[in-house]
Order: C-alpha cells, then structure tokens, then sequence
C-alpha cells in the first residue's frame, strides 16, 4: 500500500476487493457491478486556507493536492470514511449515529469500557449479578442471550442543543437502513427480545458477517425514536431519527473450545459473583454504519469465559 501524488493529473486507481475477485473468479456471469461508494479517508479539509494571500483560487489547493492512498483489496481497511450525496445544500448540521449509554444501565457498557459477551453458562452465572446481588452492567449472555435485559443500543439523529429535539428530522437524514459488522467465528447479532437469530448477507474472506437492518423489515431491530423530549435517557440532543438495538450470540466454538482464546485472545481478572476470577478474554469491534449516512462507530465488545 503507498500514496499517489495527486498534484498533477487527476488519477483514477481501481481494484475489486477480495470478496469482488472471488465472486468474479466463479466464472458463472452472476458477478455485476451494480453500486459502488467513494471516500475520503485521505483528507484533511482543515487544510482549507480561507486567508490565502493568492485569493479564493488558492483556498483548497492543499486539500486538492494531498496524496491519495493507491486502491488496495482489502475491504476491512478500506473506505472508512465514506461520502454521501444530500440534495439539500443549506444544512447547518449532519446527522451521527452514537452508542446510547444513558437510556438505563441495560445499555451501559462494563465498567472495563467494553461490552462482555459471556460464552458459556459458567461465565453467565457468574457475571449475571456481583457479590451483593446486584446486576452487573454491560454483560450479553453469549449462549442464552434472552436471558438478561442487557443490550447494544445506537441512536441516530442531530446531535446539537441549536435545534429542539420536539423538532421533527428531515426525512433524507432520517437512517433507515444499517449494516453490522462483527467477526462470524466469534458471535452472531441476535434481537433483543427473542433472541432470534438476524439473517446474514455475506461473509467475506476475512470471516467478518455483514447484517443489513432496515426499518420496517427489522422492526425487532430498528425502529423510530419516539421519546422529543430533553430526557437524560437519550443520546442525541437534537432532533432524532431511529434506533438499533441488538444483544449478541457467542459462536459454537467459543462456546465450546479453548481453541480461538488461545490463539488470538489473552487471559486477565475480572469480578464478577464470586470475587475476582481468571477469565480467557478476545477483544474486537462490532462496526455500525448507517447506509444512507454513511456514519459509522466501532463498539468495543470481550468475549469472556471463566477458566
């Protein structure tokens, strides 16, 4: 992976990722190009010199000019930052999704500043509750996940006190769809409410499962933010959108074997019923992007289970 200088001709640099060179590889005609995104990971629009002594020709030179990173396959580290097209001009404000922490302490993360995902009912009956009976927050039951309220919740919306959140949003920054990314040899997204399994679109090369969530099909899933008032429950300021919630399912494997804990995980205390235990811990992400926005958060989750 390198930079292509940008300061002269614009250059046009094009590769399938892997998953696009193993579907094209099949051989059957079922590969199409039928959409494609553009991003700007590269660029640093504070570079944009409104005090130019040369004149409003020079403003943006610099961020004209700046390298562009060479197209590379890898998907996972690719278009991070992705552009989107609203037909409104006159916004003074972009809608974000943010992790809702503050609706109750079902939707906190654990003290540790991750979500727990507990892999098996040993690790469930000991980080249900602590020592005075209390319920711990931010842990997922991994193999029961109806049991426990605890869940993952982003909101969606206008994050600003300029604008009540009485006012309604406009429908084109409203997020109706999103896609869910998370490692399919480590757990799957399950509802909320019945613990049913969401249905996966694809799995790339790298083991990474995408779920795409829409409002009104994935009702379990998204649904609109009704509450306009100033609560402390929620976490958009402004005027708000939809909400995703899910809990997540830990895979066989984990459940099952040491295997994966050992190769890519490490093994540290954590306190749960009965004090201060040794647990094997594998440390990841759960990517949320809103498709229309284009906005995205990582979400730091642990799958743990008690040696």
């Amino acid at each position: 992976m390198g930079f292509l200088d940008n300061s002269g001709d614009i250059i046009l640099d094009a590769v399938l990722t892997d998953t696009g060179r193993m579907r094209l590889a099949r051989g059957d005609g079922s590969f199409k190009i039928v959409k494609f995104a553009l991003g700007d990971d590269e660029i640093n629009y504070e570079l944009y010199n409104k005090d130019h002594a040369n004149g409003s020709a020079y403003y943006d030179l610099e961020v004209l000019q700046t390298p562009v990173l060479e197209a590379f396959t890898d998907n996972a580290a690719s278009m991070k930052s992705r552009l989107i097209s609203i037909p409104r001009n006159n916004l003074l404000y972009l809608p974000v999704v943010k992790l809702n922490e503050v609706y109750d302490t079902s939707t906190a993360k654990h003290s540790s500043g991750y979500f727990l995902i507990a892999v098996d009912t040993t690790s469930e009956d000991d980080l249900e509750v602590d020592s005075t009976g209390v319920s711990i927050g931010g842990v997922l039951m991994g193999e029961t996940p109806g049991r426990g309220g605890n869940r993952i919740r982003v909101d969606q919306g206008l994050d600003t006190t300029a604008i009540s959140p009485g006012r309604t949003l406009d429908p084109l920054l409203v997020e109706t769809q999103y896609m869910v990314e998370i490692d399919n040899r480590l757990g799957h997204l399950v509802s909320k409410d019945d613990a049913t399994r969401a249905s996966i679109s694809f799995v790339d090369d790298d083991s990474v499962a995408s779920y795409y969530l829409s409002r009104g099909t994935d009702s379990e899933y998204v649904s609109e933010i009704t509450d306009s008032s100033n609560s402390a429950q929620q976490a958009i300021a402004g005027p708000r959108g939809t909400k995703l919630a899910f809990k997540v399912q830990s895979s066989l494997e984990l459940n099952t074997s040491d295997y994966l804990f050992d190769t890519i995980g490490s093994t540290g205390d954590i306190t749960g019923k009965g004090g201060a235990s040794s647990y094997k811990q594998i440390k990841t992400t759960i990517r949320v992007t809103g498709v229309n926005t284009g906005y995205r958060i990582d979400i730091p989750v642990k799958f743990v289970k008690k040696v």
